[in-house]
């Protein structure tokens, strides 16, 4: 008898029968009664919510039974820690091993297989909560590490301890390709902080990291065969290979695949410190210390690229023992290529019209070294030429219309345009964003060929230090879109649970929440930070790549400070936010025709939220004045800081006129609104995000 058939009879006499009135979640979960929200993310597929609560004490222990490997074991054991962790409980069970089996355990996991880390593992599960008792079953460790993250998404408390909700939940993810690329090139990161990313992504049930370790400005990763690499082009920061050995590990037991790119044939300085000969220009090379597109390109008319590359593809290919390899492929302006005769000259031999056909070729050439090393390719859209097999992987970042074009044409594809997180756009923006669009009317057949999607960290504007505010939380709601069904899209209750999972990750080690308190007391110098807080709760960076063109005299490089008040502030300002959705809630009374849903934050009083926040804002500057006097890094904010003080004043004023049943005058009503406008220009590279809300509350209060 199938494992899975095994399982549903075992699951039918451990008598785990969810009670009546069950409540099946579909588009949303929202709560069971008033008092008792859930807050899961990503949302399982199917989900039925029942009456009752499950309460554990220090008597809980947990079983595990059937096929059980390292994957299982291990990530039963962190899921004890963490739950000791949050309830202060003294859990007797130490390591989790195949022997843990006891009958009287509350928490039954039943394992059909041992896990495996590659594409297409079935990674789904079966969860049900009773005051009997929990039974977690999978067809393989996949799923049991997904359903113990769930699982744990359920913990609660009340007057009356720790209690898991009574449920019965059916999950499997929407897509098997669930990414998250991490740039550690242009600003590298030890470690510690890849290992508490990989966490925080088992938590958020993703399952592919992608490390991009060459670039321009650095390349990461030790090569025994080829020392110089690392040696002349890191500044002495890299990976060895026992640390990336360790890195693989430690993603391989909690169900995530790592793969690299080495990024070719461009974004490739670095390669020629060592080795100029790669390259195609008889310069001096260094490592490249500002962003963009550089100029520099690997020699494809050289048959000792080739030779290079084969050995040092084979090297990675041990070290790495995922079936894909990314080579990059992308923005080769194709200047070197121009200026080198002798590749000019290989072009007209070989009737090669353009840099196009050039790439074609190089990349043909790579695939049959990839090929030989048992390896898949994986590039960026650039490399979707005429003559490439489809037996590639297309990684769309310019836009969905290229990631189409190659479903269509046979490609396997992932997404990345649209999950840029450098770009500082808010969750929203980035949630909302679906690998498949609505409209493209694409058959089953080319659905099945878009795998889903990665995020994308690129590193311009990070360090270790603020890395992790930079990718999370917004890049745990991506993650829901990834692995939930298409109509999990309510945007109101995706940040009602993502304040509550992003505190929850600090567990894991990031430090997205308290590296910015951090932050905050370095630029004050150890004063009262509540006035900065509240300045940076309502402003966010400028979007998009408009920080990377301040001029020459204040460009970027690449050991400019990122510790200035841009650095630590959100992409998703949550004050600011807040009282754009309140502004919606409160006009609504204004205005019949307004279709928006009622809030979540604002539906008893939205008003007084406004005036409060806005009264806090409006007497702001004073404080934080006195702040930036002693502070000399802070001075640049201070225009920035008087403007959202006023904007709060012209909110107040505008509220009490529509409190009044005053109306603005037509000149009173442009005068205010070319104020604001004024107040949407950036300061120290930060706009202010609620002048937009209170640009609403002026024209309503003139009429319109």
């Amino acid at each position: 008898m199938k494992i899975k058939g095994i399982i549903m009879i075992i699951m039918v006499l451990m008598l785990f029968n969810c009670k009546q009135n069950e409540i099946r979640s579909d588009a949303d979960v929202t709560k069971i009664k008033n008092d008792e929200k859930i807050n899961l993310m990503p949302i399982p597929k199917d989900m039925h919510l029942s009456k009752g609560r499950h309460y554990i004490n220090e008597n809980f222990k947990l079983s595990v039974e059937g096929q059980i490997g390292k994957m299982t074991t291990n990530n039963a054991t962190r899921f004890l820690r963490r739950l000791s962790g949050r309830t202060g409980l003294f859990l007797d069970q130490d390591f989790i091993t195949t022997k843990s089996k006891c009958d009287s355990a509350e928490l039954k996991i039943i394992s059909g297989g041992i896990g495996k880390v590659k594409l297409n593992v079935d990674e789904s599960y079966s969860l049900e909560v009773s005051e009997d008792g929990i039974g977690l079953f999978a067809n393989n460790g996949n799923g049991i590490i997904y359903g113990l993250e769930t699982l744990l998404q359920l913990l609660k408390a009340d007057e009356n301890g720790y209690y898991f909700t009574n449920c019965k939940i059916e999950d499997e993810p929407r897509f098997p390709w669930r990414g998250l690329m991490i740039d550690v090139c242009r600003h590298f990161y030890p470690i510690n902080v890849i290992k508490r990313n990989i966490d925080a992504m088992l938590a958020m049930k993703m399952n592919v990291l992608h490390l991009h370790l060459s670039e321009d400005q650095g390349f990461r990763i030790e090569s025994k065969v080829f020392p110089k690499l690392h040696e002349k082009g890191s500044d002495g920061l890299y990976f060895t290979q026992n640390q990336m050995k360790e890195i693989i590990e430690y993603a391989r037991v909690r169900g995530i695949r790592v793969y690299p790119e080495f990024d070719m044939p461009s974004h490739s300085t670095s390669w020629f410190l060592g080795y100029p000969k790669l390259s195609s220009l008889d310069t001096v090379y260094s490592v490249e210390r500002t962003w963009g597109v550089q100029d520099p390109a690997m020699n494809p008319a050289n048959e000792y690229t080739y030779q290079f590359l084969d050995k040092f593809i084979g090297e990675m290919s041990e070290l790495f023992p995922d079936e894909y390899f990314h080579i990059g492929g992308d923005e080769n302006n194709g200047i070197h290529w121009k200026k080198n005769k002798d590749i000019q000259k290989y072009m007209k031999e070989n009737e090669i019209k353009d840099k196009h056909e050039l790439q074609t070729k190089f990349n043909q050439r790579i695939l049959k070294i990839l090929t030989k090393y048992n390896k898949k390719m994986v590039g960026w859209d650039e490399i979707l030429q005429p003559n490439m097999p489809n037996n590639i992987i297309i990684q769309s970042w310019r836009g969905k219309e290229a990631m189409i074009e190659a479903a269509k044409k046979s490609y396997n594809t992932i997404l990345s345009n649209g999950y840029y997180i450098d770009l500082f756009w808010d969750t929203e923006r980035h949630y909302l964003n679906d690998p498949i669009i609505k409209d493209a009317n694409l058959s089953p057949d080319v659905e099945k060929n878009i795998l889903g999607g990665e995020v994308t960290s690129w590193a311009e504007f990070t360090k270790a230090e603020n890395v992790d505010s930079r990718i999370w939380p917004r890049t745990a709601a991506i993650a829901e879109r990834f692995w939930s069904p298409k109509y999990v899209k309510n945007v109101d209750d995706m940040y009602r649970r993502l304040e509550t999972v992003s505190f929850h990750l600090e567990e894991l080690g990031l430090t997205h929440i308290k590296n910015r308190e951090m932050g905050m007391r370095r630029l004050t110098n150890n004063e009262d930070v509540n006035s900065l807080r509240n300045l940076v709760n309502v402003v966010e960076p400028i979007e998009n790549y408009t920080r990377h063109r301040r001029g020459e005299k204040k460009r970027y490089l690449q050991q400019s400070p990122l510790t200035r008040v841009v650095d630590i502030s959100y992409s998703d300002a949550p004050i600011a936010r807040k009282i754009r959705k309140a502004t919606n809630e409160y006009i609504k009374k204004y205005s019949s025709e307004t279709t928006e849903k009622s809030s979540l934050y604002f539906t008893n009083n939205p008003k007084q939220y406004l005036i409060n926040e806005l009264n806090k804002l409006s007497n702001n500057h004073k404080k934080l004045e006195l702040i930036i006097a002693n502070s000399p890094v802070l001075k640049e904010i201070k225009p920035l800081s008087e403007n959202i003080s006023k904007v709060a004043k012209i909110g107040l004023e505008t509220i009490d006129h529509l409190e009044s049943n005053k109306k603005f005058s037509q000149k009173k009503e442009q005068e205010l609104l070319k104020i604001l406008t004024d107040f949407k220009k950036p300061i120290a590279e930060l706009e202010i995000r609620i002048v937009s809300a209170v640009e609403k509350l002026v024209m309503v209060a003139s009429g319109e």
